[in-house]
């Protein structure tokens, strides 16, 4: 027994000075990344917003749908979140300062647009920068540009509709709510 027990002291005989310290992302990368989860928590208080506006003008269509369009944004947060813990930096949840106004559900629409469009362009022009220094973070951020992508179309599709209607006729607006939102 007492053999046993010298031979496990002997394999311990690392130092801490031999531990590696693991590597970690630029701060320019982790900069960028902070900047688009600062992003990805607006449109969740965004969209959150929306539903609460659409749940008390009774377009309870659209307040679903704009409730999973928070739900989503917040997996959007937790997977930059995700990545860069991997990567041996804590997160740092930037404060969102924004106070959305709604007119309309069709200004809804339209800020809806412009939010995930500036967003697309914001993820591209990151990516544009990352690929030639960060490979690894290049691709994470591809399934981030496939959802902006998926939400510029998503969202386009539903002003090319609102251009089908009158948006000053409640009823028109009722049955473009009824028919495009599916929560």
């Amino acid at each position: 027994m007492e053999t046993k027990k010298r031979n496990v002291n002997e394999i311990q005989s690392a130092r801490q000075s031999d531990i590696l310290s693991p590597r970690t992302l630029s701060p320019e990368v982790a900069e960028l990344l902070m900047e688009r989860l600062g992003d990805e928590y607006a449109a969740h208080y965004f969209y959150r917003n929306a539903s609460n506006w659409c749940t008390d003008k009774a377009y309870f269509n659209a307040a679903k749908f704009f409730a999973a369009e928070a739900a989503a944004e917040l997996e959007h947060a937790e997977l930059i979140q995700t990545y860069v813990l991997g990567w041996n930096i804590i997160p740092i949840i930037p404060p969102i300062e924004m106070m959305p106004s709604f007119a309309t559900l069709i200004d809804i629409v339209n800020k809806a647009y412009q939010l995930e469009y500036n967003l697309l362009i914001q993820y591209n022009s990151n990516s544009s920068m990352i690929l030639p220094i960060d490979l690894n973070t290049f691709d994470f951020l591809q399934q981030l540009r496939v959802n902006q992508n998926t939400a510029v179309a998503e969202y386009s599709d539903l002003l090319n509709a609102a251009q089908l209607i009158n948006v000053e006729n409640n009823f028109e607006v009722l049955y473009y709510e009824g028919k495009y939102f599916k929560g």
